[in-house]
């Protein structure tokens, strides 16, 4: 079996628990708090997957580490996914979890190019237009690059939303370069 698809049945069965519970949220920030140490700590990373350390040391590690920083729910599902030799999937599991939710909550991620970083009130209006646009709630994800010159390309799944003053530009100068020229009499 693909390590995606054995992520996604993991973070599915700790979205059951979650649904069951109502614990969504503390569930979601606890994943993305480990998933981000082991991203950002690879000795943190390395100690969870080497097969040099015994599976009783990593539990008591994990134990002291997170007994008071996440869910008891959510400690038990890591000691699982420790027992059962998947802990190099927690980072993929926290993602496919972060998607469930996403999907239950009607909320989409978008990237966001604009050419100059906004202000407060920019974000809040792109947010609530893109949201209207869509229908669902949108999570702007924005970066800067001065290139698209103005205006703003978003992105979100499998679509672009390009409305840059670069992309007009060049529209343009295409269809002057298609124009024939009238002939002079």
């Amino acid at each position: 079996m693909r390590d995606s698809t054995v992520a996604r049945n993991y973070a599915e069965a700790l979205f059951e628990l979650g649904e069951k519970h109502g614990t969504h949220e503390d569930l979601a920030g606890g994943l993305n708090t480990l998933a981000q140490v082991l991203e950002s700590d690879a000795s943190v990373r390395h100690f969870l997957i080497t097969p040099k350390i015994e599976l009783q040391q990593k539990q008591k590690a994990l134990r002291a580490a997170l007994g008071d920083q996440v869910s008891p729910m959510l400690l038990n599902f890591v000691l699982v996914v420790l027992n059962k030799r998947r802990q190099a999937l927690l980072r993929e599991i926290a993602v496919e979890y972060g998607e469930l939710l996403d999907t239950k909550q009607n909320r989409v991620h978008a990237k966001v190019t604009l050419a100059h970083e906004p202000d407060a009130a920019t974000e809040t209006k792109i947010a609530t237009e893109l949201s209207r646009i869509l229908g669902k709630t949108v999570v702007p994800h924005i970066t800067v690059n001065p290139e698209i010159l103005g205006g703003i390309v978003v992105r979100y799944g499998d679509h672009i939303m390009d409305g840059s003053l670069k992309r007009r530009l060049v529209g343009l100068r295409q269809r002057l370069i298609e124009t024939a020229m009238p002939s002079e009499a």
